[in-house]
């Protein structure tokens, strides 16, 4: 599906990356491993992703270009032979886009669950402030108390 983002350039500036964003969505949406996102502050999240089976060392976390990238991997297996096997242990990628300013906080492994902390860190550049207007002094000299007559 093709979008055509035109409209939205004529009158907004800075957009392009939505638009790559748009175009960079996967066409198939894979459900494994399932994840859920929740808000857990004002400014923070926790991206939780069910990963049972996988220890540290499996489970890679990389952030690049404003995208948490997650990624699993066990290798090949030498347990035997399975009867039924309804425990998925394949490999995957999951990725999430993360809106500017967040940080990644860290992330750990608790009863098969893989949390990852992000936090929105808005920088003091980035934070509204208050312009002063300034007066030029000959502008200000101009504008004085004008001087009256004297009467005589």
């Amino acid at each position: 599906m093709n979008y055509d983002f035109a409209p939205l350039f004529r009158t907004a500036v800075g957009f392009d990356r939505l638009a790559r964003l748009v175009e960079t969505l996967p066409q198939e949406a894979t459900h494994y491993p399932p994840y859920n996102i929740e808000k857990t502050g004002e400014d923070s999240y926790r991206v939780s992703l069910a990963v049972a089976g996988f220890a540290p060392e499996n489970i890679e976390l990389t952030v690049k270009d404003n995208a948490l990238l997650v990624s699993g991997n066990l290798g090949e297996e030498t347990r035997g032979e399975f009867l039924h096997r309804g425990i998925a242990a394949r490999a995957f990628q999951r990725r999430f886009v993360l809106a500017e300013h967040m940080v990644v906080d860290g992330a750990e492994l608790v009863n098969g669950l893989l949390n990852v902390n992000i936090r929105h860190v808005v920088p003091e550049s980035a934070k509204p402030r208050r312009i002063e207007i300034a007066i030029p002094k000959a502008a200000n000299q101009a504008i004085s108390t004008p001087q009256l007559p004297h009467a005589a």
